[in-house]
């Protein structure tokens, strides 16, 4: 069985458990006595060291087990909810945070038992309810469900199933010589709880466990029915093994879920007379056997979405690594049945037109019409089938925006002010790759705020302001883009400030500098390195930030924008396409090449006479409708030569980044086309003019120009 299919599963269900527990733990940090906040917070603790338990990971799920217990004492109100106990267990969760991330690096755990902070937390619980004495965290090689406790059970002879397997000569005789070679041959049957949603997965666990100890010659049913899920609740075995059975037996009973595990160990005489007399035989006595203890609150609690917890590899305890393993990137996206019927229904559609199209070809002329048709037909089906990709690609912000509530709760402590974060619009939907890149930047931009944004209460007192100061994440979609504002009622940017600070650098002369507009000089907060902090922190101030805000904002075909008024506060406005993959673009021709331009950035076309080129500064500016305009000739950015008459109007196509525009002069329009954007690669300069390449009907290939960085 292919563990690494499941790997994904669990760290996409970990992290939404986790970013539960964030969300339920600010709310009942505020409201003490929440109880479905608390509700949520154990089933999620539940679901998460069920889930971990299930993978292998010991130490994930003995801290999510220390944390769990925490949270039954407040459900049972046997410890009350401090700030104390806030504190230490907003560490427990950054902790296990930390062991998923490590696991998507790695795919380990990692070797930190964090026992600084199960200690505090056992102190914390000792000293309200006198129950924190839980076991030390258990080492890889060891077993956490072992650790919980277990039960001496004695299992009944008509549970040996294992005794029916069916085994050939052959194997047989490699279990007799590994008996005569000094080996140990065990037959065990294996009983998984009737509860347990992932049968094949538990199974598996027990083989790679067993096979970590030795080796498993034969099973019942087959491995092949046993990883399809082709078996009631148990299933048997044959293993050699150089251990003796309380080992192998506690190896079994360290996979969650195992019921129980019967089992004995084979001489060579039972091995000769198996499938006969010795069937009949009684079993020998068995050995004590631990098993799993049931979670105390099962009927109460289930698990939360365990119908899609994952399974995973069994721990290869001790064993060096042979070479670093790669980073587990997440690729699923969640879709509604719904789209995916609308999916179907089009791709079905798409058949039936082929095929008519088919037929028409073969008819010659007569055919003709009805192949134009169907062509028309075609492209209907086509834009339809986009249309359904796209919102199956889309999900909301809010998977990157859900966990600055914690953030801004952290800031607030660290920097000893007050601060409220407000956001609005988190279901907004944007392209998947998207959503997972933006998350970085909008972080950066709310710690700016709090640090540098934000005053302390005394300050905002003095300026009549709330002491509360308010951070604030709106989110909307603006006809084929959306637009993500990020700000606070803080100080604002002191221009004059950052002014003085670019001559300070060096960046312009002091003439130069006082002749720049607030926009130029507010740009300037983009430059690498250039910061207005007045001491480094872990926070901010290490030169490394706008830059790579806007750089990031950028590379997905986005543009970033700052508005900010002295004591009043700042607004970053980020404003970011749908969907990378496919758009609709204006085609045009500059010289003799083709090139596309995205629709979502144009205004208008206009055609200009020559004659109405005005120069401001030594640049040509047109007047249109009461606004001045700058013109950008597309011949002389690329560099080519354009064929345009100078008798003629000029084509112009205005384009729009925010509220600033730009006249795009070019040769002849071929109109508008709906293109898959294909990326350059890193080895094509095009100086940001260029933002990729997409193939036409034709076979041609038109570059894409990114209106956003002529403007």
């Amino acid at each position: 069985m292919d563990v690494s299919q499941y790997l994904g599963i669990f760290l996409d269900e970990s992290r939404e458990h986790i970013q539960t527990l964030s969300d339920q733990m600010m709310i009942l940090e505020q409201e003490p006595e929440n109880q479905d906040a608390i509700s949520e917070i154990f089933r999620a603790a539940h679901s998460l060291k069920g889930m971990a338990g299930t993978m292998g990971y010991k130490r994930l799920q003995h801290l999510t087990h220390v944390t769990e217990d925490c949270f039954s004492d407040i459900r049972s109100g046997s410890m009350a909810v401090t700030s104390e106990l806030m504190d230490v267990l907003f560490q427990a969760l950054d902790a296990i945070e930390g062991y998923v991330n490590t696991i998507q690096e790695s795919t380990d755990e990692g070797d930190d038992d964090n026992e600084n902070i199960v200690n505090e937390i056992n102190r914390i619980r000792a000293a309200a309810t006198g129950k924190g004495d839980a076991a030390p965290a258990p080492k890889k090689e060891e077993s956490a469900d072992t650790a919980e406790g277990g039960a001496d059970v004695a299992p009944a002879n008509d549970k040996a199933a294992y005794r029916n397997i069916k085994l050939d000569e052959s194997a047989k005789g490699v279990m007799e010589d590994a008996i005569v070679a000094g080996k140990h041959v065990f037959g065990f049957s294996v009983y998984i709880q009737e509860t347990c949603l992932l049968k094949a997965a538990r199974a598996f666990l027990v083989i790679k466990a067993l096979e970590d100890m030795g080796e498993v010659i034969a099973t019942d049913p087959s491995s092949q029915d046993i990883e399809d899920e082709k078996f009631d609740f148990n299933f048997s075995l044959f293993t050699i093994c150089d251990n003796d059975i309380d080992t192998a037996k506690a190896a079994i009973m360290s996979v969650s879920e195992i019921e129980e595990a019967v089992g004995e160990e084979y001489t060579v005489e039972m091995m000769q007379n198996f499938g006969g007399a010795a069937a009949a035989e009684e079993a020998p006595a068995e050995s004590a056997e631990t098993k799993e203890e049931a979670p105390e609150v099962k009927e109460t609690a289930p698990a939360v979405k365990q119908e899609t917890a994952p399974a995973s590899k069994a721990e290869n305890a001790g064993k060096p690594q042979a070479q670093a393993k790669k980073p587990v990137i997440s690729k699923t996206i969640r879709v509604d049945i719904e789209k995916l019927d609308t999916l179907m229904n089009l791709v079905s559609e798409l058949i039936i037109a082929k095929n008519t199209i088919v037929s028409a070809a073969d008819g010659g002329e007569s055919s003709s019409q009805t192949l134009n048709e169907q062509v028309e037909y075609l492209e209907s089906v086509t834009t339809n089938l986009h249309e359904a990709v796209m919102k199956v690609r889309m999900v909301p912000i809010e998977s990157a925006v859900n966990k600055f509530p914690r953030m801004v709760r952290d800031l607030e402590k660290k920097l000893d002010k007050k601060m409220q974060l407000t956001i609005t619009g988190e279901e907004t939907e944007l392209d998947r790759t998207v959503v997972d890149e933006i998350g970085d930047p909008l972080m950066h931009l709310i710690r700016n705020s709090a640090d540098h944004g934000l005053e302390h209460p005394d300050e905002r007192a003095a300026k009549g302001k709330p002491e509360m100061g308010t951070i604030f994440l709106n989110a909307y979609q603006d006809g084929n883009s959306v637009i993500i504002e990020v700000g606070d009622d803080g100080k604002g940017i002191d221009v004059e400030a950052v002014r003085a600070k670019i001559v300070e650098r060096g960046l312009a002369s002091e003439e130069t500098a006082a002749q720049f507009t607030d926009k130029e000089v507010i740009n300037y907060l983009f430059d690498p390195g250039f910061s207005m902090a007045k001491k480094v922190t872990d926070i901010s101030g290490r030169g490394v930030g706008l830059d790579v805000v806007k750089s990031n904002i950028e590379s997905l075909g986005g543009d970033v924008s700052v508005k900010t008024k002295l004591d009043e506060g700042s607004t970053w406005i980020i404003r970011l396409p749908l969907t990378l993959a496919i758009i609709q673009a204006l085609m045009v021709i500059v010289g003799e090449e083709k090139y596309a331009i995205p629709l979502d950035s144009i205004t208008t076309i206009e055609s200009v006479q020559e004659s109405d080129l005005k120069l401001v500064q030594g640049k040509e500016v047109i007047q249109l409708r009461g606004t001045v305009i700058p013109i950008v000739r597309m011949s002389n950015i690329l560099g080519v030569e354009s064929t345009h008459n100078m008798d003629e109007d000029m084509i112009v196509v205005i384009v729009k980044k925010g509220d600033s525009q730009a006249g795009l002069v070019v040769d002849e329009l071929m109109g508008q086309q709906e293109v898959v954007i294909k990326s350059l690669g890193k080895y094509i300069n095009t100086d940001r003019v260029i933002s990729g390449a997409t193939i036409l009907g034709d076979g041609e290939v038109a570059l894409i120009i990114d209106a956003n960085a002529l403007i």
